[in-house]
């Protein structure tokens, strides 16, 4: 069948996935890894003192628990849920409103310091966009899909896009279908029909092409897998992704 529409990853697809690690050490600020944590321990002694090694162990042990969930089984933890085990696991309670407020630090760290947009990627949307609908489907492992859709409208990528397929949301992640059949619902075509650009093997490429559509494996930001792929086509820049598009569009009509 033919290409009706394009879908996109998010992290290391349309943004570089850790580039805003060096501005917050640039701003004096802690790696996430160590702030989300910083974070739980600082609510919960504010309410009650509570030693930082025993919140850190926690916070470890719930998101071991979520990893192996979220890639054994494709289901996604939201950041509340993940922060009630941690809170819950070590017999404690937050105020609601301080648990709110936790949950929205967690949510907007990478709003408040971004990370850098693939070089290329705006106007390989805009050239796209003219011909094909357009989707994101993306994982939205601690940054729910509010932020992402926040952070898209910032570098002026969001009117480029018709739907909308993140993790938190949809309950599922990829390579589960629930991810592919909601944007394919939203713009009317069938998953035999899109083309979906993504950096991982396993759930990008493999994800949509178990569901009859095509896959093209984006290497500029992260080369994992670039060496065992059975993606439909590989990009190395995403200026190059239009051409390629077209390409793939021309073989399936």
């Amino acid at each position: 069948m033919g290409i009706r529409a394009v879908t996109f990853d998010f992290w290391d697809t349309v943004v570089r996935d850790g580039s805003d690690e060096p501005k917050r050490a640039v701003l004096g600020l802690r790696n996430k890894h160590a702030e989300r944590r910083y974070q739980v321990w600082e609510a919960l002694n504010a309410v009650e003192p509570i030693p930082r090694e025993r919140v850190f162990l926690a916070y470890d042990t719930a998101e071991a628990g979520f990893h192996a969930t979220w890639r054994e089984n494709a289901v996604n933890w939201t950041v509340e849920q993940r922060l009630r085990i941690v809170v819950e696991g070590l017999g404690r309670k937050l105020p609601e409103e301080a648990f709110a407020r936790l949950v929205e630090r967690h949510a907007r760290m990478e709003v408040e310091v971004p990370p850098d947009p693939v070089e290329g990627v705006a106007g390989a949307l805009e050239t796209l966009a003219r011909r094909f609908p357009l989707a994101v489907v993306s994982d939205a492992i601690v940054t729910p899909g509010r932020a992402i859709r926040e952070l898209l409208a910032r570098y002026g990528l969001l009117k480029h896009f018709s739907a909308f397929a993140f993790s938190d949301e949809i309950g599922r992640s990829k390579p589960d279908s629930a991810m592919f059949d909601h944007v394919c619902r939203e713009l009317g075509v069938a998953p035999s029909e899109i083309v979906h650009v993504g950096d991982r093997e396993a759930t990008d490429v493999r994800g949509v092409q178990v569901l009859g559509g095509r896959a093209v494996l984006f290497v500029g930001a992260r080369k994992d897998d670039l060496e065992n792929t059975r993606a439909d086509a590989v990009c190395h820049r995403m200026a190059d992704l239009p051409g390629i598009i077209e390409e793939l569009a021309a073989r399936a009509a």
